[in-house]
């Protein structure tokens, strides 16, 4: 599974041969969540708030770049938060 971006020690990835809604994953540490690309809600995993919060800050900024990943099924590297 790709990375596809990184900050504050935080891993986004990406399966492409997953099917379902459109999400990815986030690991931080010993956490790991999966996040709905659509509503950056957080549908699975435990993540602290502060991270949740993180996550969704940068999916927002790039949820077009993500969308567009989810429908090509093409890896591309997505800068971190600033």
């Amino acid at each position: 599974m790709p990375v596809i971006a990184r900050f504050y020690g935080i891993l986004i990835k990406m399966y492409f041969k997953e099917h379902g809604v459109p999400h990815f994953h986030a690991i931080y540490g010993d956490y790991n969540g999966v996040f709905n690309v659509k509503t950056l809600e957080m549908i699975e995993g435990d993540m602290p708030a502060r991270a949740i919060r993180m996550i969704k800050s940068w999916a927002k900024a790039y949820n077009m770049e993500l969308m567009e990943m989810w429908k090509t099924q093409q890896y591309i590297q997505l800068p971190g938060l600033e």
